[in-house]
């Protein structure tokens, strides 16, 4: 933190330096080995992804607020449940809760082409311009639409992966009924409190869960997570 606090002070920010330092610091040094996660989050300019007001924090170690009540998660958090998500190049994803934007250009400069679901109209103009902001750096792609992603999108699946920013009380059923078989469900499960990182894997008729550890998102709304 220190290195990043350095970074992004004096007569102007350095976001440069600063996204380096969060890759080793908070990402490498806590356990995050995949390569290509490490490269396209010291590629995507977090800066770009949160409100004005809290450019100088983008790179701290922690969730940031943005637009409509939402928050912009902890970096560590992106990494690991991207890590967890292990997308392959021209992989098909599907986001659930586009809220800045971040994670998808984080996927797509991985090169998956991510299909991203916002119940929330106002964030979608806003993440739009950053991901067309930087699209020629993505080798993948990104389209945001406007919907209640709680149940997914049956008319797109099979998915290679899907990606759930945000709390259900349980996995729902049809995002895993969503996967392709060999998929990967990461979504966060348990009371709108705090929850345990649930990655499934789908086994032909078969899903495997396992935990990655304690989270907190805020809740997933509709039929397949909260009521509103």
């Amino acid at each position: 933190m220190r290195r990043i606090l350095a970074a992004m002070s004096g007569p102007g920010p350095d976001p440069e330096h600063a996204r380096a330092a969060m890759v080793e610091d908070q990402l490498r040094r806590r356990g995050i080995h995949d390569a290509r996660v490490l490269e396209a989050m010291g590629a995507i300019p977090r800066e770009l992804f949160v409100p004005e007001s809290y450019r100088r924090e983008a790179y701290w170690d922690e969730a940031l607020p943005i637009e409509a009540g939402q928050t912009i998660s902890q970096p560590f958090m992106v990494a690991r449940m991207t890590e967890d998500l292990a997308v392959d190049p021209g992989d098909r994803i599907l986001e659930i809760g586009t809220g800045s934007g971040y994670q998808a250009a984080v996927l797509a400069r991985m090169g998956a082409h991510v299909t991203s679901l916002e119940r929330q109209a106002a964030l979608i103009p806003l993440a739009r311009a950053r991901i067309e902001a930087l699209a020629p750096t993505l080798t993948g792609s990104v389209e945001i639409r406007e919907a209640d992603g709680s149940l997914g999108d049956p008319d797109g699946a099979p998915w290679d992966g899907i990606i759930v920013t945000a709390a259900a009380p349980d996995v729902p059923d049809g995002l895993r009924d969503q996967l392709r078989d060999g998929g990967r469900l990461v979504i966060p499960i348990g009371p709108r409190d705090h929850q345990l990182l649930t990655v499934v894997t789908r086994d032909g008729d078969e899903w495997h869960e396992r935990s990655d550890g304690y989270c907190v998102f805020v809740p997933l709304i509709g039929p397949g997570g909260f009521e509103g």
